[in-house]
Order: C-alpha cells, then sequence, then structure tokens
C-alpha cells in the first residue's frame, strides 16, 4: 500500500469527521495517517456522537475537536469532506490534495434535542461507516494516493516554481520549483501569510489581497519582481498570477507560477559591459560600488537619499532604482523642489481640490497621487520649504497626505528618493532642514563622486556620448584623437557628466566635416588646458593616485604605455598598483 495521509473535515459539525477518523483507524492500512478536522468545530466533544459510536465498540470520549486552521504546516494527499449540502464552499487544504465530497445529514438540522441528535447521528454513522470501508477496502483511496503522487512528480519537474494561497493570503501549496527558487521549504512557508514569508513582499505592489473586505477580480495578472533568496542571491522573477475557482465559480485564492529570469538578466548585462549599468556609466571602484549598492535596494523598499554635485547623475541613478525594485511596473515621477514657485510646492506635491484657492477651478492631482504604485523622486529635497517638509515628514511616518484645502487624508503607496547638491546634515545644523526629516530620508544614503574624481571613466563617457549623439545625428565613424582625449581628460569637469555630454554635442557637430574631434575644436578653456607631464629631473618624482590614474586614462588603460607617460618603468608602476588595489587598472595589459 502506498504510504499517505487522509483529512477528514466537516464544516461546524466536527462529529461526523471524528466519527470517520475513527471507523478509518479500524479499516486503513498502517502506513496511512489518518486525520479529522472541522472548518469551524465545536469547542467541545458531541456527547450524542460518543453514545453513538459506543454501540459500535469505539470510545470516542477522549477526542477532541480541531480546527483546520490549526493543522499548521501539516500536508495531505487525500481530504473527504462530510458536509450537508453539495453547495458548501471548502477552504484550500495544505499539499492541494484531490477532494472527495460525501453528502451527509447533519444532526443540527433538527434542533438541539439530545435525542434527535442521537438519532440523526446513528443514521450518519452508519453511512459513514460504509463509505470508509468502500474507501479503503475497494481501492479508491490508494487510485486517489497515486494520483497525488504522480501530478507532484509534473508540477515538480515544470522548470517553474508553483505556489498557491486562500483567501486571507495563506499559503497552501509550494512546489519543489519553489523551494529552489527561493531556498525555503515547503514547511517553512505553508499556512503562513505569504506577505510574511516574503520580505519585501513577493507581489512588490501588485497585490489584490490587502483589502480583506473586497474579492479580488482578474483572469491573470503578469509582473516581474526581485527577491533576495535565502542563500544571499537575488533573484530576478517573472509572477503569473491565476485565481482558483470553485465548481461554483466562487473565489477561493490564487495560484502563482515563479520562472527564474536571473540568467537572462544577468546575460543582458554581460552585454552591457562591465563598464555600465542601467544605462550609467563607470568603471572605477566608486561607480561600481555604487552599483552594487543600486542591486541591493532593488528588493528593499525603503527610502533613498542620494547627495552629489551638480551634474553627477543623481536622476539616472534613482531611475535605476526604480528599474531594479519591485516597483518597476509602476510609475517613475521626477519632480525638481527647487523650481517650484514657494506658492505651488505643496499644490505640486500633494494636489489640491477645487476652490482650495484662487485658480483651483478643479480638483487636481498631485505628484504622490500619480506616483502611486511607484516611486517619487524629489530632486535638490533641500529647497522645499519648512510647510512641505512637516507634511513629508508625516507621509513618511503615516503612509497618508491631505491635498491643499482638504481635511480628509489619503493614503499613496509610494516609495520616496531624495536628491540633493547640498550636505543635508549641514542644512539640519544651520535650522534651514527638519531634523526629523532628514533621518527619514537619509535610510540609505548613496554618495555619488565628481567627474574630477573619477578621471578613468571620462574615455568611456566620451566615447558612449559620442556613439550615442553620432546615431541621433546620423553622422557617424566620429573619433576622438588622442591629443584631444588628453585634453578631455586632464579638465577638471566642474559641471560633470552634464558639462561633459553638452561640450561633447558641440564637438560632434564641429568635427562632422573631418569625422575626427581634434584639439582645435575644443572649447578654449578645455584647449588651454597643460596637460604635458613633466620630465622627472634627477630623482624622479614619487608616484600620486591621481597622476597614475590620468596616465591609465590617457593609455587606455596599457601599462607600459601608462608607465612611459609617467617616465617610469613598467616595474615601478606595477609595484605601485599592487601597493594601491583600489586603483582600477583595467586587467591584464594591452602590449
Amino acid at each position: 500500500m502506498i504510504k499517505g495521509s487522509v483529512l477528514f473535515m466537516c464544516r461546524d459539525n466536527s462529529a461526523m469527521s471524528q466519527m470517520a477518523e475513527a471507523f478509518a483507524k479500524q479499516v486503513a492500512p498502517k502506513d496511512i495517517d489518518v486525520l479529522s478536522a472541522g472548518i469551524e468545530p465545536a469547542k467541545s466533544m458531541e456527547p450524542a456522537a460518543v453514545e453513538v459510536m459506543k454501540e459500535y465498540g469505539i470510545d470516542m470520549s477522549s477526542m477532541q475537536p480541531k480546527a483546520v486552521s490549526d493543522l499548521g504546516i501539516l500536508q495531505f494527499d487525500l481530504v473527504v469532506a462530510l458536509t450537508g449540502t453539495a453547495d458548501d464552499t471548502l477552504p484550500p487544504v495544505s499539499g492541494s490534495p484531490p477532494v472527495v465530497r460525501w453528502v451527509i445529514r447533519e444532526a443540527r438540522a433538527l434542533g438541539e434535542e439530545h435525542a434527535d441528535k442521537k438519532e440523526t447521528l446513528k443514521q450518519a454513522a452508519g453511512t459513514i461507516r460504509s463509505l470508509v470501508a468502500d474507501l479503503f477496502r475497494c481501492g479508491y483511496c490508494e487510485a486517489f494516493l497515486t494520483y497525488k503522487i504522480n501530478t507532484d512528480k509534473v508540477i515538480d519537474n515544470i522548470p517553474l516554481g508553483i505556489l498557491a494561497h486562500d483567501k486571507n493570503r495563506k499559503i497552501f501549496f509550494f512546489s519543489r520549483g519553489a523551494e529552489k527558487l527561493t531556498g525555503m521549504s515547503a514547511g517553512d512557508v505553508i499556512g503562513r501569510d505569504c506577505h510574511d514569508v516574503f520580505v519585501p513582499r513577493l507581489c512588490g505592489d501588485n497585490c489584490s489581497f490587502c483589502d480583506h473586505d473586497v474579492i479580488p477580480l482578474f483572469e491573470k495578472k503578469c509582473y516581474s519582481t526581485v527577491i533576495p533568496e535565502v542563500r544571499g542571491e537575488r533573484k530576478e522573477l517573472d509572477v503569473t498570477v491565476v485565481p482558483i475557482l470553485d465548481a461554483k465559480s466562487r473565489f477561493q485564492g490564487v495560484v502563482a507560477s515563479l520562472a527564474d529570469n536571473t540568467p537572462l538578466v544577468s546575460i543582458m548585462r554581460e552585454y552591457e559591459g562591465e563598464d555600465a549599468f542601467c544605462g550609467i556609466i563607470g568603471r572605477t571602484n566608486e561607480m561600481r560600488s555604487v552599483f552594487q549598492q543600486i542591486r541591493d535596494l532593488g528588493v528593499y523598499d525603503v527610502p533613498v537619499n542620494i547627495s552629489g554635485e551638480t551634474g553627477t547623475g543623481k536622476e539616472l541613478v534613482a531611475r535605476a532604482i526604480h528599474k531594479e525594485s519591485t516597483r518597476r511596473d509602476g510609475p517613475f515621477v521626477p519632480i525638481n523642489c527647487g523650481a517650484l514657485p514657494e506658492g505651488l510646492v505643496e499644490s505640486e506635491l500633494f494636489g489640491h481640490v477645487k476652490g482650495s484657492f484662487s485658480g483651483a477651478v478643479r480638483d487636481k492631482k498631485g505628484r504622490f497621487e500619480l506616483a502611486d504604485g511607484g516611486t517619487l523622486f524629489l530632486d535638490e529635497v533641500a529647497e522645499l520649504p519648512q510647510s512641505a517638509q512637516v507634511k513629508l515628514l508625516r507621509f513618511l511616518q503615516e503612509g497618508t497626505l491631505e491635498k491643499v484645502g482638504s481635511e480628509t487624508p489619503i493614503s499613496v503607496n509610494v516609495r520616496i528618493i531624495s536628491a540633493t547638491n547640498k550636505d543635508l546634515k549641514k542644512e539640519v545644523e544651520k535650522g534651514i532642514f527638519r531634523s526629523d526629516l532628514y533621518y527619514r530620508l537619509n535610510v540609505v544614503p548613496i554618495s555619488l563622486p565628481p567627474l574630477r574624481e573619477r578621471k578613468s571613466d571620462i574615455p568611456l563617457l566620451v566615447n558612449h556620448f559620442i556613439k550615442r549623439m553620432s546615431a541621433k545625428s546620423g553622422i557617424n565613424g566620429i573619433t576622438v584623437s588622442n591629443e584631444a582625449m588628453d585634453h578631455l581628460v586632464a579638465y577638471d569637469w566642474p559641471g560633470n557628466v552634464r558639462e561633459l555630454q553638452n561640450v561633447l554635442q558641440f564637438l560632434v557637430i564641429k568635427a562632422a566635416a573631418g569625422k575626427t574631434v581634434k584639439v582645435a575644436h575644443l572649447p578654449p578653456e578645455i584647449r588651454g588646458r597643460d596637460v604635458s607631464v613633466a620630465k622627472p629631473r634627477g630623482r624622479r618624482s614619487k608616484l600620486v593616485r591621481e597622476t597614475v590614474e590620468n596616465a591609465l586614462a590617457r593609455a587606455g588603460w596599457n601599462k607600459a604605455k601608462a608607465a612611459r607617460i609617467l617616465g617610469v618603468g613598467r616595474a615601478t608602476l606595477y609595484r605601485f598598483l599592487e601597493k594601491h588595489p583600489e586603483i582600477d587598472a583595467g586587467g591584464d595589459d594591452m602590449l
């Protein structure tokens, strides 16, 4: 006989399922575990049922009613539901076993008189005894168990993770594929709320079960998400969710398939190259650290504050965080707080109602509402007036806001990413920025280095922008001469990447005829820069990090050529690089 477990389940008259359990234990093979439970069981054993079972020589006096919800992580291979009518709604059971329904008249139908109950239960006991005997002796139980085993084999060999939960988000099925994807076992998750199992949520902002009073209505949902797998590996998933309906088309829960999209994402990133991430160009250690922070933040829905000089790419980083997060399918709404007229800041951020001020001729949604389900990027957040800071703080604390002219709070599901080119800590010390808001926004700080501190990235950026601008303008084949590149690398770029981008747009137009950007094409402030490397007199000057990085960048990371530019031997440069592993020397030498 196949090993397995059988659950006898009824609604509120737990006596019937207990009688079935008692009869089954007399005839079931020893490899079959038998249990009984009620959906809403009685608080104590039914005395009339005890008396009826004594007539069959079975003592049920020590049995106690159990609730299906109290069975925890137990999984079953077969459920036998003893119901009063064929229309009774049954909850999903752990393991998603096949369900057999026995319609049996319930004792409660004849009122509370003991004699009536006993007579009804006596009739029920006879029927149950006969059905239980057929279940085990006629091969039906073995057939159902075989069906369950084969079905599980099919599901477990599908290259997807499958999970299912009921209307209360309680997981009742978790396939072997889901175990492999998440690093969690079925025993870890069965019977638990999926929002408690997956932190942050697997569904992100695509959940249909946050309002228990509303039955979700949909045919299918498809979305992508990311999760931190238990062993620390980030997983990129494509999720498909479909509803579970009973025979009467009543909603019972959902089943979700999880497809591992991580390999494809990895291939796309390899195609993008080691020197780029989500459209951000850089190969220095500082930029690679920023890339890793963005990846790590994708699965954690916390506020982020990006600091850096004007033009360093703060909005680009904010967009990358959004793209890598579970909110990627939601809107990304940027707003420059410093560009808003002071009288309209609150209206732009939080919206207003008709008639709230002169010119408010209709209700208007603010940026918070427009970003619902996604990310709101507050650029130059240090420029917010105190009144708006108070409202922003309240939103971060309570998740609600009030439109201008309204006293009714509304809930909005938004992730906040802020950015500033100022030192917020100093703004707090000056009393310009609220300290409590600062700590709420600065949960995860990201600092972007200025371009002058990552000069080895300049040739990468130049080639990237030249290629993109050439394709856009239809002027292909434009290159930058070595001498012009030396000047571009030597310049300090006070406007950072934004200034470099603007200069290159100008250079593409200037060099269109000859297809080569030369020193003569450069703006005077860049062309006049001294890029020569002084020849050492007598004893060679000591190498310093910035000089070495500049030489490597000018040499295209060819160490032999960089050594010649620096006026030192290759061995000297190699020794210096060994002592300074923080310098990204570009891997193997190109001779």
